[in-house]
């Protein structure tokens, strides 16, 4: 009897030994170092907190699920990024200009910007000022008032904004790549628009209200603030703030790309002096952290492409045939494009700049990377992560994407977790996949002084 309560004893031991190892395992697994906080409102927007020391700040921001990617009305191209300047117009109640003065007054930083997939505005507060920040953020995202003249002048503006860029040869080598690789899929366009659409914009006062209505709305907005903050203390605010909301969001009605077939090679010439730039593309999935041939394929990218590839150290530190060789391969919510980048020293050397590029992608289809060169790009990534990650700020800013395109803090975990498990196998894998010929788009820029 002795011998089997010492048994059942020893059992039950070995039992709660293993369930702690479990959870320092699940522990250890945990790569995002803080603690979050998820709510959804029943308008449906959805706020997430996360409490990190920070004497006081915090940063404050709102991710609108709108970006040049839902431009898909024919003739309305850039109103995504037009809203990133009309936001700051302000309202009945606290216009432009008050707003402006309220910001200053606190010290604060506010600011934005739009991408294809979302646009974000955010702030750097104190943690005393956030109520009064909650408001006019709320009011704005919620009452947003604007005349036609108004209008006008700001559309002019972006305009402007759009010539300027023309001033940089690699928005026009970005433009072309964009147009000449998608044919349906409103990723064909740069985020600020097609020139046309651009100045016919102050035309489109009555259209701009009507972006507004349907995707300004909380089911299509996320509230990140992180920060010397108390959730039980934050979202009563939030609930004062933002709970008479009203829904209404409406989907874009975004086409389907259709399966690229065979390789596009064109050219564009700048109107200015410039050093050759050449961009090669392959056509990618849509972000997934817990799909393997596509986290395979972003660490692909930087494998056979970044600063510690070979052919980085012979074409740029060997040879110095480039002034840099650079890989995009960014995460998207629409299957989208793995570039590689490079601007060459000398224009006799792009075929061969060309040559070993292509080479490379298909010595990764034929050959297995190392596993000692694979780990190391994974410690590496967490490493880079992690230090990223010490203010309210930075937090902010490194999740906006994430949570833009997933819509949880939690695919941070998932998405390393995915890349943990990658072996040189998964990573021949994806180069098989999408390194193909008929998935390619090359452009090429040359300067025309």
């Amino acid at each position: 009897m002795v011998r089997l309560t010492i048994l059942i004893i020893s059992i039950f031991m070995i039992m709660n030994q293993s369930d702690a190892l479990s959870k320092e395992k699940k522990k250890a697994e945990k790569i995002f170092p803080y603690t979050t906080y998820t709510e959804t409102l029943p308008n449906g927007l959805k706020v997430i907190l996360i409490p990190m020391p920070s004497d006081g700040l915090v940063s404050y921001y709102s991710v609108v699920r709108t970006g040049s990617r839902d431009e898909y009305e024919p003739g309305h191209t850039g109103f995504a990024h037009f809203f990133e300047h009309m936001m700051f117009r302000g309202t009945k109640k606290y216009p432009g200009n008050v707003y402006d003065k309220l910001v200053i007054s606190m010290g604060a930083d506010a600011n934005a910007y739009t991408t294809d997939d979302y646009t974000c505005y955010h702030l750097s507060i104190t943690k005393d000022n956030l109520e009064k920040v909650m408001e006019l953020e709320s009011d704005r995202f919620q009452n947003l008032f604007y005349e036609e003249q108004v209008f006008k002048t700001e559309s002019g503006a972006v305009y402007g904004e759009y010539r300027k860029g023309k001033t940089s040869p690699f928005f026009w080598i970005w433009e072309k790549l964009l147009s000449s690789a998608f044919t349906k899929h409103t990723y064909k366009h740069t985020t600020i628009g097609f020139e046309e659409d651009i100045k016919a914009m102050p035309t489109m006062y009555d259209y701009s209200i009507s972006f507004f209505n349907r995707y300004y709305r909380p089911e299509n907005v996320i509230l990140l603030i992180v920060g010397d903050i108390k959730p039980k203390d934050v979202m009563p605010m939030i609930k004062k703030y933002y709970g008479e909301w009203k829904k209404g969001y409406i989907p874009s009605k975004v086409e389907t790309e259709p399966k690229q077939t065979a390789e596009i090679v064109t050219e564009v010439t700048y109107p200015g002096k410039s050093l050759p730039i050449l961009s090669i593309a392959y056509k990618g999935s849509a972000y997934n952290p817990a799909d393997k041939e596509v986290m395979a394929a972003i660490l692909l990218g930087d494998l056979a492409f970044g600063e510690n590839s070979a052919l980085y150290k012979k074409l740029y530190i060997n040879e110095q045939k480039v002034q840099f060789l650079e890989p995009q391969f960014e995460r998207n919510r629409d299957p989208f494009l793995w570039i590689i980048w490079a601007m060459v020293n000398d224009e006799k050397d792009l075929d061969y700049v060309k040559k070993e590029i292509i080479s490379t992608a298909e010595f990764y289809k034929n050959n297995l990377v190392s596993k000692t060169e694979l780990d190391n790009l994974k410690k590496r990534l967490k490493y880079i992560y992690l230090m990223n990650l010490d203010t309210p700020a930075k937090v902010a800013g490194t999740l906006a994407k994430e949570i833009a395109i997933t819509t949880t803090v939690e695919s941070v975990d998932i998405a390393f977790a995915t890349i943990e498990k990658l072996t040189p196998e998964d990573i021949q894998k994806a180069a098989k996949k999408y390194f193909n010929t008929e998935q390619r788009t090359i452009v090429t820029l040359k300067g025309s002084i």
